[in-house]
């Protein structure tokens, strides 16, 4: 292999590596004129095998761009049974996978925002709904019927409690209940079956 550098060839032979044959990667690195040469061979070769793995151009830059600093970083590391740019490929299929972990995991933990906040949405329409209706029954039945019915269920009042603001006994105050009961059932069904 000939490398040009500045203006002279310069011969990668045996005698400037370290095991004998082509320069080691943490070699070729520590070289800056030599390893931009290398470089700009690879990079297109590593991009282009991204890409085509995960289509994206931009995911297919971050994942080069990402596995040649940690190839750099790790350089020591790389044990020469393959071909450099082969191990720059395998470490960027694996950010490529990173990243698609990474993005489904985002995707499920958006999907499960929108679903819980349109289930919150639509259970707040549907209770105010149900106020509105609520609403609207207690308003057709009369004060006294009313009152009884939200002393009991607002207030959370007992029988005797109730019997006792309204002077009656608690068996009146019993029926009276029992009458406001069936005067707002017939009025709530009454607007919802409309």
């Amino acid at each position: 292999m000939t490398v040009r550098v500045d203006g002279a060839n310069e011969q990668m032979t045996p005698s400037a590596t370290s095991s004998g044959g082509a320069p080691s990667f943490a070699e070729l690195v520590a070289n800056p004129v030599r390893f931009r040469r290398w470089y700009d061979d690879a990079l297109p070769r590593v991009y282009r095998y991204l890409l085509a793995r995960c289509g994206d151009q931009s995911l297919a830059e971050e994942a080069t761009q990402e596995a040649f600093v940690e190839a750099i970083r790790s350089r020591r590391r790389f044990e020469g049974r393959s071909d450099p740019v082969t191990w720059i490929c395998s470490i960027g299929r694996h950010r490529l996978a990173d990243h698609m972990r990474r993005d489904h995991r985002n995707a499920s933990r958006q999907l499960r925002l929108i679903h819980a906040h349109s289930d919150s949405e639509h259970r707040a329409w549907r209770e105010a709904d149900e106020r509105e209706d609520v609403e609207r029954a207690l308003s057709n039945l009369s004060a006294e019927h009313r009152l009884a019915l939200m002393l009991r269920y607002l207030d959370q009042l007992s029988v005797r409690e109730i019997a006792g603001l309204l002077r009656r006994s608690e068996s009146a105050t019993e029926s009276l209940l029992g009458r406001a009961r069936e005067g707002f059932r017939r009025a709530y069904e009454g607007q919802t079956d409309a």
